[in-house]
């Protein structure tokens, strides 16, 4: 089976959760406006970009015609509805802190099968569907971060976002297209992956890694075994003297 024609058979995402994960995503969005203070206006600008802002770059990326955020007739009026139910229950929905990671790093998998998957109906390369499904996932709260006017999280040192959306992309890439798997089960496991990976992040305190100089730290290594060896300790006292 080709990798065309195993996409065909992707994972249908049943309305009611669809439309649970965009909500989730515009909750984070707005309770973050809410917490800066931020007019109506705002809140709503946050809710949208975080429920449907990956989803919008994905379709403009992938032009397919007008985005499903637009076109479906059920989004832009749950997306209100969140913005408007944060607006004036910001502090109550605070208490629910634990509860909105968690449902947030299945919305995280969900972003990231669906980006991925529709990549994959395309035609698109295997390179291509990690990063479809990569910037599905993450694409909303780099919106959101630039109308903050704050470097994007996904930049910085933190529990992973965007590096279990990229593990997970890769995995729905790998063995949905040159290992044959099925679509569904892979498509499941996956957004576990991701979802488990993320939510381990935060537990645990994981941040993603940052850059390293490699020649940097072999020639700092190889100071400190030369400082160490009875040879090394003697030139320094003779320096010394």
């Amino acid at each position: 089976m080709s990798t065309l024609a195993a996409a065909a058979e992707t994972l249908r995402v049943p309305a009611a959760v669809d439309l649970a994960a965009i909500v989730v995503g515009a909750l984070t969005g707005g309770l973050l406006a809410a917490r800066e203070g931020f007019a109506v206006s705002g809140v709503l600008l946050l809710a949208v970009s975080g429920g449907l802002g990956g989803g919008l770059i994905r379709d403009v990326l992938l032009a397919a015609g007008p985005p499903v955020a637009l076109t479906n007739p059920a989004y832009l009026p749950a997306v209100a509805i969140t913005a408007a139910v944060t607006f004036y229950f910001s502090g109550w929905l605070s208490r629910l802190n634990p509860l909105l990671v968690a449902l947030d790093a299945l919305t995280l998998g969900l972003f990231t099968v669906i980006g991925a998957q529709k990549a994959q109906l395309a035609g698109l390369p295997s390179a291509s569907v990690v990063f479809i499904g990569t910037l599905t996932a993450v694409g909303g709260a780099v919106i959101r971060d630039v109308l903050l006017a704050q470097r994007a999280d996904i930049v910085q040192p933190g529990p992973y976002n965007a590096v279990a959306a990229l593990l997970g992309a890769t995995a729905l890439t790998v063995l949905a297209g040159p290992a044959g798997l099925a679509p569904i089960p892979v498509a499941l496991l996956v957004i576990g992956l991701v979802a488990t990976l993320r939510l381990l992040a935060v537990w645990r305190g994981w941040e993603a890694p940052v850059a390293v100089d490699l020649p940097g730290r072999a020639r700092q290594r190889l100071a400190r075994e030369r400082g160490d060896r009875p040879d090394g300790r003697r030139r320094a006292r003779r320096r010394a003297r």
